[in-house]
């Protein structure tokens, strides 16, 4: 019996040989498919179905009796992570296990006034340049301490001593300066910088032309690490041995490797031409970008030992492919879970230079909450889960083509109206959607107020395998040809990040002594922000309510900030300031979480919180 297989991936037409026995989800990111897998590939979420059309799979634990109905299996739906590959086969990676590319936020807000990037080119004064034995790098116009000269950069500089002008690039990046490149004729018209979001689920990049702060170019990728699990927690446990860490190390690489080569071809620049890159991401993405072991983010101690200092690394020691000299420069954390990229919301809002209270949230897989004002900031993450974005949903799925955007419920039919991403018939319903359904089966009666399907109310509550569930969409107007439904257990997970979430916002006003009515700007970040219904959000109990807030969506802080700090050694400075400032409470351990979680339980939850809301 030959010991490699062979395996055909439909509709991809890909095919791979793997040694047999392999687990088929491996095989698939060997294949570079992408597919879900929330999980990571532990059997704990069932999004990662398959069906086997030809050859034999080896079932190798009865987790997937969990998600896979006796129908599915007679249909051959088999759960990737939980099978192995026992001969040649024929596989159909089915349209709801598929990932496409998301509806991707690529709008931001203008937050530098004055340009001054860490990296500028300077003229080369010649004759101290040439009349030396050791070339001397003294750059025109520039009045600063002597600069550092990188030995890659004096062995290049030896080749251009008969050059009439030779141009010398000048990084401040890593406080000392240091001279990262010399190259013939005079180039100081010509720098290029990348403003990266490294986030979890997709990659945005931006080039940006260092000498005017002119967006060149935008681009944006899936990152290639989601078939490694889609929560950071699933990341952190892929990523705590030095193989798999590694391998989202190349991950994450590659996806800004292929944004790097999109945006050179599109703007016909050379990737050598870029000097410096500037990353907003969260505490986990930054750690695998860097190469550093997360294995302690998994802790609560994790938080004393995060440092707030900003990641520094050449992008030759990473792997990106710009000038290998350039640095990468990447937003500071603050906690294992509140990152870079939140210290870029706090940038783009500029509530840290107002004296007015204002709350930030950036709702994601994980949340991130902060009030604060010119004088004070306090902060902190919930596990909110990836509900918000879809996951953890039975149809749930990101905001892609397909995807139920938005939703209104008839009262008196209680039948759903529905728009789709894309005008297509729909495979699923995304964050935003779920929120206006939920909100929609509240005030139509199809939800009581503890988060519980009211059973009689219309024909479209039913007995379904999770309990009693609501038909959103009857099967023909699917493309997966099967009712999309919203379940009990749907409810409850959603009811659990709705409490976990605003459970958070009221521990900190507790703490803080504010309430809903002292906070007069509420900044939304994020894809969350800019698509969901605020009216719904508060309405379900989410938020809650202030009443002398001026709600403003700040689309994605995130790159904005990445942005910002590419073209601002100050904005650098006061994102380094922002982090040393911030106030971290972990309510993992905090005392008051549990009572303010148990009271947001209910919708919308407490009067203090929601006086026009509540029953």
């Amino acid at each position: 019996m030959k010991n490699r297989v062979r395996i055909v991936f439909n509709p991809m037409n890909k095919m791979i040989e793997v040694e047999r026995g392999t687990i088929l989800l491996d095989a698939i990111r060997e294949a570079g498919i992408m597919i879900r897998s929330i999980c990571g590939g532990h059997g704990e979420c069932g999004t990662c179905r398959v069906i086997l059309d030809k050859g034999e799979l080896k079932e190798i634990s009865s987790k997937s009796e969990k998600w896979l109905s006796p129908e599915e299996k007679a249909k051959g739906y088999w759960l990737a992570c939980l099978s192995r590959v026992e001969t040649d086969c024929e596989i159909t990676i089915p349209v709801e296990s598929r990932v496409f590319s998301p509806k991707i936020l690529l709008n931001i807000e203008a937050v530098v006034k004055k340009i001054n990037p860490a990296s500028k080119k300077y003229l080369l004064n010649m004759p101290a340049f040439q009349n030396a034995e050791r070339p001397v790098f003294k750059p025109e116009g520039y009045s600063g301490p002597t600069p550092m000269v990188a030995e890659t950069v004096i062995k290049k500089a030896h080749s251009l001593l008969k050059e009439k002008t030779v141009t010398a690039t000048l990084s401040l990046t890593n406080k000392t300066p240091e001279i990262i490149n010399v190259e013939p004729g005079d180039k100081t018209g010509i720098n290029y910088g990348l403003a990266v979001d490294l986030g979890t689920t997709t990659v945005v990049g931006f080039l940006v032309d260092l000498t005017n702060g002119k967006i060149l170019a935008k681009m944006s990728e899936l990152n290639s690490q989601i078939t490694y699990g889609e929560a950071l927690v699933s990341r952190i446990s892929y990523g705590s041995n030095p193989e798999g860490l590694r391998r989202l190390q190349e991950a994450a690489v590659r996806t800004i490797n292929d944004l790097v080569r999109k945006i050179s071809l599109t703007s016909s620049i050379n990737r050598d031409e870029i000097t410096d890159i500037c990353i907003g991401g969260n505490t986990v993405m930054n750690h695998l970008l860097a190469g550093i072991d997360p294995a302690y983010l998994a802790y609560v101690d994790g938080n004393k030992k995060v440092s707030r200092k900003p990641i520094i690394r050449k992008a030759r020691q990473i792997g990106i492919s710009v000038n290998p000299e350039s640095y990468v420069y990447c937003l500071p954390n603050v906690s294992r879970f509140l990152g870079g990229d939140a210290i870029g919301d706090i940038l783009v809002s500029g509530m840290y230079e107002s004296d007015e209270i204002s709350l930030l949230v950036d709702m994601g897989t994980n949340g991130e909450i902060i009030f604060g004002n010119n004088l004070w900031l306090m902060s902190t993450s919930c596990a909110s889960g990836p509900a918000f974005e879809g996951g953890g949903i039975r149809f749930g799925m990101r905001a892609m083509k397909g995807g139920i955007e938005h939703v209104k419920i008839n009262p008196e039919t209680c039948e759903a109206e529905y728009t789709v991403i894309g005008n297509t018939r729909p495979r699923g319903i995304c964050g935003s959607g779920i929120i206006d359904a939920t909100a929609e089966m509240f005030s139509a009666g199809i939800l009581d107020f503890t988060g519980k399907i009211v059973k009689g109310r219309t024909p479209l509550v039913r007995e379904g395998k999770d309990g009693l569930e609501y038909v959103l969409v009857p099967a023909e107007k699917t493309e997966l040809g099967r009712d999309i439904v919203i379940t009990q257990r749907d409810m409850d997970y959603f009811m659990d990040s709705k409490a976990a979430t605003c459970g958070a916002i009221i521990v900190l006003m507790r703490k803080l002594k504010i309430s809903i009515y002292d906070v007069k700007n509420v900044y939304l970040a994020g894809a969350f922000g800019t698509y969901a219904d605020i009216k719904n959000v508060t309405k379900f109990g989410i938020f809650p309510e202030f009443p002398n807030a001026k709600i403003q969506p700040i689309g994605n802080g995130s790159i904005a900030g990445a942005y910002a700090c590419l073209l601002s050694m100050e904005k650098r400075k006061q994102a380094e300031e922002i982090a040393q400032k911030m106030f971290y409470v972990d309510l993992l351990v905090d005392p008051m979480f549990s009572e303010a979680y148990s009271e947001s339980l209910y919708i919308p939850g407490n009067k203090e919180f929601f006086p026009t809301h509540s029953l």
